[in-house]
């Protein structure tokens, strides 16, 4: 729709180009505003386990054997969310085609036809860009001593 209301008098040639920025733009301010609205609202449902267990209760989980609230330090906190900003620091240092790869695969959960789909190239491209990615982060963060 963005780019029949503001390109449409722009020359046909010039039209993919186009089309494959306004989609990269519309990805990355969904991921952005995926990224705001977790921070700001989190439901109960985020922290159950991936198990059928019907009887699951948070509260219950977070109670220790010593019958005390499980909590982290501080300290463990502020490297944790240090952690956090670097990892998405160096997502955004990333070639966009394969910042765009990567948050589809591993953000997303999307296959590689569906991610292939969506960025308009082949699935040995996005296995390409993906794998680039992975080692560009991989070596950027062992850079700053993170080890995940």
């Amino acid at each position: 729709m963005k780019l029949a209301e503001h390109y449409g008098h722009k020359p046909v040639e010039e039209l993919p180009m186009l089309f494959q920025r306004i989609l990269s733009n519309s990805t990355l301010d969904w991921f952005r505003r995926q990224k705001t609205y977790s921070a700001l609202f989190s439901t109960l449902s985020d922290f159950e386990s991936g198990t059928e267990d019907e009887d699951f209760n948070l509260l219950e989980s977070l109670v220790t054997d010593q019958g005390g609230e499980q909590s982290e330090s501080a300290e463990t906190q502020t490297e944790r969310a240090q952690t956090l900003l670097s990892i998405e620091e160096e997502i955004l240092r990333l070639p966009p085609r394969q910042r765009e790869a990567f948050l589809m695969r591993y953000w997303e959960d999307m296959d590689v036809a569906e991610t292939a789909a969506a960025m308009g190239c082949s699935q040995g491209s996005v296995k390409t860009h993906c794998s680039r990615a992975v080692q560009a982060l991989g070596n950027a963060l062992k850079g700053k001593g993170i080890r995940l």
